[in-house]
């Protein structure tokens, strides 16, 4: 069956016209490094959107095939399927020298990755595109992202849901159609690089468990081991560091790997001791015990108090202003939802060109505070333009006129009409709309699934620097319980799989949390976003983040955040328990330090 040929205005050269391998796996789990691939499904377009080849098959994963009333695959269906490495090289024929496409593209290219390795082979993708990503970019008037409401939207036919052949010919018309919608925005192809991996990243390794016992404090003089106390080691050890860790852990003490204010001791049997680990804890008062007494102590640890998993995360602090020039001003608290039909800029959505980035900062803020929703990019749902000090000189302004976009100077959000939005779609719901500090409640079903909650950042691309956006799984002293969980792109998944940082393209990065199975001792997810080099946010501009139910979810809630003018790590939001309850906190706290400085004051172990 071959799909219809492109239709009528579908961008066909320049950023938008390649040649495309569009894939759609259907798996025994949601884990790449544990789960299989149990069908797959290969469509290919070349770069004038005509279909050039289609491949599909069942995969026999030699495993449990999981959740069998999603996909209705079997253990008969697949006895007699190829493996995965017996088809390898024809999967291979065809991503090679294409951009991979697909929905949510990095669940499917990790599940590509880790099968490509077991087979001894490399994945040959060197870029990938996600419509998952790219949408939320053309932002279409529709309730969710999934792919079934995409194409109900684009009017491509779906004839069977969770068939990976058929998912991906619907993936091929909402391709279509999202190029297209991309094309009359001039919206830059979120794509990402796929350099190689190596199948050693591909080995499965065994999780840590964190430690079941809150932090007591300090080991006193002549006092006992507690369980929960944190103890770190350093220097060279009569017994190998991993037997001395795991009696540790077995007696209910929290290892970790580096110093903090929060250590409660260093094992360490230098005489004058100059490390790293040894200069903090001389710094911060740390008690210091050699191995001999903490072998001793071990056979003695006193019972220690269990995390609590409804126990309450610390509140957070008040926003301070940044102690660095021109600050950005705080909307007015209480903290709370804006956007109610009374409110002058209720349902619309404004996008801010020129300006200094303090006037920018001001201007969107104003907005939020009239009830509307700033914009960080131009988008199928915003309304309006403010146009500020050289923002006519802005590249995207030649597209807002041809899309008759209604254009206002800085002085219309000091009394801004009150009419209907005009030119763009209207949306079933909007997002709630939290200004910097607004916090919200994050739902979660009763008697269902619980989803992932997809805390997405966004910025205006740049090609003049990168941005990293970054989590931290801290327990009630602010700490990582060890450095797996200081998420980044070179770690992206925490040892006990409920964090994980997403790349949707060079301007958008997300942080999946499985709320849900977060261990007691986690308190508090912080969600923070860094520039490498000497470029700071200040000319950066705007971060905008969704909080969104699943990877298809509408976002229940936005923020636009700004940071002031100096700084290279913001601090966006953090997700934090209150009783039984996530919240959700936008923050938007600029700091002038790097990520290793704002990961080491988290407990965070950074080489010097």
């Amino acid at each position: 069956m071959r799909l219809p040929s492109a239709p009528v205005g579908m961008p066909t050269t320049g950023d938008y016209a390649h040649d495309w391998a569009l894939i759609d796996v259907e798996t025994s789990g949601l884990i790449a490094r544990r789960d299989r691939v149990l069908s797959i499904a290969v469509v290919t377009i070349g770069p004038d959107g005509e279909q050039t080849g289609e491949f599909s098959t069942l995969l026999n994963p030699g495993c449990d095939p999981g959740p069998v009333h999603i996909h209705g695959l079997t253990v008969e269906r697949l006895s007699g399927a190829p493996t995965f490495a017996q088809v390898a090289g024809e999967i291979e024929s065809l991503l090679r020298g294409r951009v991979l496409v697909a929905h949510n593209a990095q669940f499917d290219y990790d599940f590509l990755a880790y099968e490509f390795a077991r087979a001894r082979m490399w994945l040959p993708v060197s870029q990938r595109l996600c419509t998952l990503a790219l949408n939320r970019q053309v932002d279409p008037p529709t309730d969710d992202m999934k792919l079934g409401t995409l194409a109900a939207h684009y009017g491509v036919p779906q004839a069977q849901a969770h068939d990976a052949l058929d998912d991906t010919r619907v993936l091929a018309g909402i391709l279509r159609a999202s190029l297209r919608e991309a094309a009359r925005l001039d919206l830059p192809l979120p794509l990402v690089s796929c350099p190689p991996r190596a199948e050693s990243q591909f080995t499965p390794k065994p999780p840590k468990t964190p430690c079941a016992y809150r932090n007591p404090g300090r080991l006193t003089a002549g006092g006992p081991l507690r369980q929960g106390m944190k103890i770190a080691i350093t220097g060279e050890t009569t017994h190998a560091r991993a037997e001395l860790v795991g009696r540790a852990v077995a007696a209910g003490l929290n290892m970790v790997t580096s110093v903090s204010r929060h250590t409660s001791a260093l094992v360490t049997n230098e005489p004058i001791p100059d490390s790293a680990k040894a200069r903090r804890a001389a710094a911060e008062g740390v008690p210091v015990i050699d191995e001999r007494t903490f072998l001793r102590m071990l056979t003695e640890v006193q019972i220690g108090t269990a995390h609590d998993a409804t126990a309450t995360a610390k509140t957070p602090a008040p926003l301070k202003e940044p102690t660095t020039p021109q600050a950005v001003p705080v909307p007015r608290q209480p903290v709370r939802p804006v956007g109610t039909l009374d409110s002058p800029l209720a349902g619309h959505r404004v996008l801010v060109l020129g300006g200094a980035h303090v006037d920018a900062a001001s201007a969107r803020t104003r907005v939020v505070d009239l009830g509307g929703s700033a914009a960080v990019n131009l988008s199928a749902s915003v309304t309006d333009v403010v146009l500020l000090a050289d923002g006519v000189r802005d590249r995207r302004m030649s597209r807002i006129t041809a899309l008759e976009l209604p254009v206002h100077d800085e002085h219309w959000l000091t009394a801004p009409t009150a009419a209907a939005p005009g030119g763009a779609a209207v949306r079933p719901r909007n997002p709630h709309v939290l200004p910097r500090g607004g916090v919200i409640d994050l739902p979660m079903p009763h008697g269902a699934p619980a989803p992932e909650w997809y805390i997405t950042a966004g910025w205006a691309p740049r090609t003049d620097c990168e941005i990293d956006v970054v989590a931290f799984a801290l327990d009630e002293d602010e700490q990582v319980t060890f450095d797996g969980d200081f998420i980044f792109y070179g770690a992206p998944e925490n040892p006990a799989g409920t964090v994980r940082l997403l790349t949707g393209g060079p301007a958008e990065q997300t942080i999946a949390l499985d709320l849900a199975s977060m261990p007691p001792a986690t308190r508090k997810v912080v969600v923070a976003a860094a520039i490498d080099g000497a470029t700071t946010f200040g000319s950066v501009g705007a971060i905008q983040i969704g909080a969104a139910p699943g990877s298809g979810g509408s976002p229940m809630a936005r923020a636009t955040l700004d940071a002031a003018t100096t700084e290279r790590t913001v601090l966006l939001a953090e997700i934090y328990r209150r009783g039984p309850v996530w919240r959700l906190r936008a923050v938007g706290q600029g700091h002038d330090h790097g990520l290793d400085a704002l990961a080491r004051g988290y407990g965070v172990d950074i080489a010097d």
